[in-house]
Parts: C-alpha cells; structure tokens; sequence
C-alpha cells in the first residue's frame, strides 16, 4: 500500500457543504511534470467525482512537434498558446456552472515552463519580458484553485512514462530538461501559497493497473473535498 506521509502536505479545507453532493462547486488542480501521470489522474478523478474534466491542450497543438524540433524558435509561440489556452479554462471555471478538475494550471506555464526557457537561453529576454507582462494581465482575473495536487516524480519515473505514451515528438526531451523542470517545480509548491496544497509522490504508485494505490489517492483528496 502507498504511503503518503512525509511525501505529504496538508492543509485542512473547512467547507460548510459537502461537494460530493453538489452543494458547492469546486476546482481541483492537477501540476507536475511531463510524464507525471497529471492527465490520467485528473480523468480518474472526474469521473470519481462526477465533475468535468479540463484537459491540457495537446492534442491539436500546432506548435508542439516544431517546438520539440527547435525549442529556441517556437517557445514564444508554443507558451503563449498553452497560456491563452489556460485561460480559456480559467474563464470557464469562473462561470461557476459545474465542479472540475484541471489539467495543469496557468501558474505553471509562467513560473516553470516560460522560465526555464528563458534561463536556458531558449526564450530571448524580449519575447520573455513580453510573455510575462501577458501573464501579469491575465493574473487580475484568474483565481486559484481551491486544491492544488502537485504530483512528484523522479527522473527515471518521467522517463518511463513518456516511453511508454508513445509520443513521437517527445522521445527526443533530453532528460537535462526535464531535471530542470522538476527543479523549478520544487521551487513552485516550496513557495506556493495561493492555496491547498497537497503534494503526492508517484514514484511506487501505479494509479492505472493498481486499484488500491488509485483508491489511497481519492482517500487523501477526499479530506479536502468531503
């Protein structure tokens, strides 16, 4: 059986109705790395819940195969089309009309992906300094989740997974970029405070073929949600 433990961070959730029964709305946030298992968790745990489920915009992505090509030529592109993408989201979560769970957050794309472009010296100073005025505007309406579940994963765990996803176009993500990904998320929830945050380590936990690790990880979300 997982244990969550020290790998753990807690904070209470005080709510005066219980989700589960469509009292309230709430919105769950899913964050970690590439290969962590984000999409596939937050499927479970919509159809878990009976929310909607808001997926990162892979699939139809013009920028990604030519990014994966030539980091240094399509960053700018590729980030403010994830940025203007999660911000759709963003718009319709704050609708109100339904409880959902999100696939990565607009927060990442700022403070882990567009900066560790930048500081590889894959993203030019101007188009970066640009990115992030963007970023800034679109701050003034977006509203944190009400639960953010970062998903830790070590190097050889990302590896594994993005082998076996079968991904042309990211068979090529040298493993120096995702160590420097996995270090910028680290500094994220170090110095995360919008919010709840509850971090899961899923290096020995196989939430797909393993029915008890996916029910150890619903027991700890529902602390927040029930």
């Amino acid at each position: 059986m997982p244990v969550f433990g020290k790998h753990t961070k807690i904070q209470k959730v005080s709510l005066t109705s219980t989700l589960g029964l469509n009292q309230a709305l709430m919105h769950i946030a899913i964050t970690g790395n590439i290969g962590a298992g984000k999409t596939t968790l937050a499927t479970f745990l919509a159809a878990h819940y009976g929310w909607d489920v808001l997926k990162e915009a892979v699939e139809g992505n013009p920028y990604l195969v030519d990014f994966y090509e030539d980091m240094a030529r399509w960053s700018f592109n590729l980030q403010i089309y994830f940025l203007n993408s999660r911000f759709e989201q963003m718009l319709v979560i704050n609708e109100g009309r339904k409880s959902v769970v999100q696939d990565r957050t607009i927060y990442e794309d700022a403070h882990i992906f567009a900066r560790n472009l930048f500081e590889s010296g894959l993203m030019s100073p101007r188009d970066y300094q640009t990115y992030r005025r963007v970023f800034e505007n679109m701050l003034s309406l977006v509203r944190p989740p009400d639960l953010m579940i970062y998903l830790r994963a070590g190097l050889p765990r990302l590896q594994e997974r993005i082998r076996m996803r079968g991904r042309a176009y990211e068979q090529s993500i040298s493993p120096d970029y995702l160590a420097n990904l996995n270090r910028y998320y680290e500094a994220f929830v170090a110095d995360y405070t919008a919010g709840k945050l509850l971090i899961i380590d899923v290096n020995t936990l196989d939430y797909v073929n393993k029915p008890a690790d996916l029910k150890s990880v619903i027991a700890e979300v529902d602390r927040f949600v029930l």
